[in-house]
């Protein structure tokens, strides 16, 4: 699994990004959790919202997830990297959000997490995130294609 992520802001360009339809054949909101909101553009709202609070400027973690050409993965596979990753970054039980597109008949994923502990009102992955980062998506990348049999 091909794992790309980084700590950014711009939570409506990222939301327009994930619900375009022009690049995709299809976009598929899979989750939208932790948010008041129920729709992608909403958390996004709240996300920064509550980033205006704190001193934390890239408010989100986002991360793209995509298979080795020519393999198919399956939504669960997915799911359980997702799981690990966010367990490893600090990010268990943050507001996410979760997309599938599918390009060319190839299916990816896209997940955006806030990075605001809302009950402390602070970043609450800044010291673990920065630390995981590098070794944690060597780690996962290698292991997420393979809970599902695949070779990395």
């Amino acid at each position: 699994m091909i794992l790309k992520g980084s700590q950014r802001s711009g939570g409506k360009q990222l939301g327009l990004h994930l619900l375009k339809t022009e690049e995709n054949e299809h976009v598929e909101i899979h989750e939208v959790s932790g948010f008041v909101s129920d729709t992608v553009m909403g958390a996004m709202n709240e996300a920064y919202a509550l980033a205006r609070g704190t001193k934390c400027q890239q408010y989100l973690f986002s991360l793209s997830l995509s298979p080795p050409a020519l393999e198919s993965v399956r939504v669960e596979t997915f799911e359980k990297a997702l799981s690990d990753i966010e367990e490893r970054l600090g990010l268990a039980g943050q507001p996410r959000i979760v997309v599938f597109h599918e390009k060319e008949g190839r299916r990816h994923c896209h997940a955006v997490w806030s990075r605001i502990d809302a009950a402390r009102n602070l970043d609450s992955t800044q010291l673990a995130l920065a630390a995981k980062l590098s070794k944690s998506f060597q780690n996962a990348s290698g292991n997420a294609i393979n809970t599902d049999g695949h070779d990395a």
